[in-house]
């Protein structure tokens, strides 16, 4: 049986999630714990579950995902795996921190590069990337296939999509990466996005105000 947790993180309420196995090995997406109440409740999670987190993968970097990278990769000595076309995203997180106001952000390195259409495998868990481009270049999501979720970013919202108004966006790009991407999958399959709360292929596909099927 897969596991998912959800944590929402940061003044920008981002959602990190932690998926595991009944062994306890998993990952965790997209770490947005940024203060010290945060990265403890983190903390406290994965301790009393025995957790053994083996990676991190991120869908993208912009700043709200990527907060608590560097102390999740310190305190689990875990690698960074990202598409390579958000290297420039993540090169300027430093800049996005200091706009924000995170002074104490920390940024991280990358360790492995994710490739379109892989197939990643750790512990019991089987990971597809999807290349998901627009709401940043090297967007990413992650589809379980067997149990019939995608964890989507900030792509796809319940009745929403992401903004494209950000440097490196491109609207035409969402639009495509939605529908041939996302909205190809069966109708059962829940999306759990980068903020608010989760919902279904099917159901956007038919009420999101967006991008209609």
């Amino acid at each position: 049986m897969i596991h998912l947790k959800t944590f929402t993180f940061n003044p920008f309420q981002e959602n990190t999630y932690v998926v595991y196995d009944d062994a306890g090995e998993g990952i965790v997406i997209d770490p947005g714990c940024y203060t010290y109440e945060e990265r403890q409740e983190f903390k406290k999670f994965i301790t009393e579950n025995g957790i053994q987190l083996k990676a991190i993968f991120n869908t993208h970097a912009h700043i709200d995902h990527v907060l608590g990278i560097d102390f999740v990769k310190n305190e689990y000595k875990i690698p960074l795996h990202l598409h390579p076309k958000e290297e420039p995203v993540l090169l300027d997180s430093k800049k996005r921190a200091d706009v924000y106001g995170f002074p104490h952000y920390q940024p991280a390195d990358v360790d492995l590069w994710f490739t379109n259409d892989e197939i990643l495998s750790v512990g019991a868990l089987q990971i597809k990337v999807l290349f998901v481009p627009g709401h940043a270049p090297g967007h990413v999501a992650f589809y379980f296939e067997k149990e019939k979720f995608v964890i989507g970013g900030d792509v796809l919202f319940r009745r929403s999509v992401g903004r494209t108004d950000f440097p490196l966006c491109n609207h035409e790009d969402l639009m495509n990466s939605i529908k041939t991407q996302l909205y190809v999958l069966p109708d059962e399959v829940s999306v759990y996005p980068g903020h608010g709360g989760k919902t279904t292929i099917g159901e956007e596909k038919i009420s999101n105000p967006y991008v209609k099927a």
